[in-house]
């Protein structure tokens, strides 16, 4: 499949990177630069330094190199995605991007992770366009990054940069905001690149007695490994916060679903749909950042916590997935996970792959029939044909055993059945009673309904009711004043 660049409007935006992006990414700043308008020099890692507004995005296409690897092939994801893609995450910081472009990588050099007529090539397009910012969405080293920096003559970010960026901007929460400097931190410890040499090397002790003192990046890294340690304190009480809201609930008790998923599958949507609430959706990569929960009733009266957290992305790194464990814990503390898929995107399989692959670094199973419940999402949006393939798929089992919904979050439609679902899980280990009811009691037979679950119904003879039904907990006081001696014993249910 041949896929071109893409040459983007011209429309200037100006933008401000997250603090301390600018400071910390090892970018080249000159002396003319590093001034203030009036000509003194500017305070050193201190002002906030003003982003460029365009941007050039480049898509390292290794597909070549994979292609002598069967596994890798295997994996590999589609080009035209992963250029929607990289324009998207740089959309969601508003920058202004003039092309999106994607590079052949037939062997990844060291130095520069592109070849050498690449890099030229490329260079020339960064003067030409005047770009102010290219991103690669890629991992770089931080040599390459230094070393792409000096031939473009323009900051360089990479793909993890660029996601911390978006989260810098996303978070509005104290503990969303500890997470991402915690995360940004300890990426960029490993990426100081001073460009001046003041305090270069500080002696110390007195006159010629004392020994060669420490570098200023070693101040820096010193600097920055206390900011780390005061973060991971104060997001280990956060932790500890979290912990006794769980245990506030499990006294409830409220049950957890959790809904996890790539990056704009719907999750947002879908939770808003399910809870009436008002969080912040958008056709946007990483639109929300911060967890929220809402109560949800299911159909038969049953109260559980639904809750909505970060979006997934391929690459995600590893560092990032640590920083925001607390926020993640929800996942793993929940009695029910919703892998929430966008069906109808074309990497829909590499997605869940990678969902598949966070799911495992904090420690779940993805393939855990009992907890996790795929949801294809958006099934609104494929064409007649592919619906019916999927619906027919969604109805036999899948190679893990997990259940699988196909829903639409936007028109509702397949949500009434995913809620049947998620309350057969919940309720399935109550014990089953059975009672008989006169046929003159319907206010009796209509509070069953209301506030259990009938799994069988028939009539005698004489016009009795024979139910066996499933009542949840927080109703279960009621249920026995109510029909007291008309219910038998509880069953096994089979």
């Amino acid at each position: 499949m041949s896929v071109r660049g893409r040459v983007h409007g011209r429309a200037s935006a100006e933008i401000v990177f997250w603090p301390r992006a600018a400071w910390f990414s090892g970018g080249q700043v000159s002396e003319e630069q590093d001034l203030e308008e009036g000509g003194r020099p500017r305070k050193k890692g201190v002002d906030r330094i003003e982003a460029p507004a365009r941007a050039l995005v480049l898509v390292p296409d290794l597909r070549q190199r994979a292609g002598r690897d069967e596994a890798a092939a295997a994996t590999q994801r589609d080009l035209e995605a992963r250029l929607e893609e990289a324009f998207g995450l740089a959309q969601a910081i508003d920058l202004d991007v003039r092309a999106t472009l994607p590079v052949p990588v037939s062997q990844p050099k060291p130095a520069t992770l592109f070849g050498a007529g690449k890099v030229e090539e490329i260079g020339e397009t960064v003067e030409a366009e005047e770009i102010d910012l290219v991103i690669v969405d890629h991992a770089l080293t931080p040599i390459q990054q230094r070393n792409l920096e000096k031939a473009w003559k323009t900051k360089v970010i990479d793909r993890t940069g660029l996601i911390l960026e978006i989260f810098g901007e996303r978070a509005r929460t104290r503990e969303g905001r500890l997470q991402v400097e915690l995360a940004h931190l300890k990426y960029q410890k490993s990426r100081l690149v001073r460009s001046w040499t003041h305090l270069e090397r500080q002696r110390g002790g007195f006159g010629f007695l004392g020994g060669p003192g420490e570098t200023q990046i070693e101040a820096d890294r010193r600097q920055l490994q206390e900011k780390i340690t005061r973060i991971e304190a104060d997001l280990e009480q956060v932790k500890r916060t979290r912990d006794l809201h769980r245990r506030q609930r499990r006294k409830v008790p409220h049950p957890v679903v959790a809904l996890v998923g790539y990056t704009n599958a719907g999750k947002s949507t879908l939770f808003n749909r399910l809870t009436e609430a008002e969080v912040f959706a958008k056709d946007l990569l990483f639109a929300t950042l911060d967890p929220t929960l809402r109560r949800i009733k299911l159909p038969h009266g049953t109260d559980a916590i639904l809750s909505d957290t970060v979006g997934f992305i391929s690459n995600l790194p590893t560092h990032l997935v640590a920083a925001f464990r607390a926020t993640l814990e929800e996942v793993i503390e929940a009695s029910i996970i919703l892998h929430v898929r966008d069906i109808s995107h074309k990497d829909t399989e590499a997605q869940a792959s990678d969902v598949a692959e966070v799911l495992k670094q904090l420690g779940l199973d993805p393939e855990d029939r009992d907890r996790i419940i795929e949801v294809w999402n958006k099934i609104d949006l494929v064409d007649e044909a592919r619906r019916d393939v999927l619906l027919a798929q969604a109805a036999t089992e899948s190679p893990g055993g997990q259940e699988r919904r196909v829903v639409s979050a936007v028109t509702g439609e397949g949500l009434p059945e995913l809620l049947a679902a998620i309350e057969a899980r919940l309720l399935g280990s109550r014990p089953v009673h059975e009672l008989t009811l006169d046929p003159s009691d319907g206010a009796g037979l209509a509070w069953l309904y209301d506030h259990g679950e009938v799994l069988e119904r028939h009539e005698g003879e004489d016009g009795t009711m024979h139910l066996t039904v499933r009542v949840a907990d927080k109703s279960m006081t009621a249920f026995h004043q109510r029909y007291g001696e008309r219910i038998q014993s509880p069953l096994a249910e089979n």
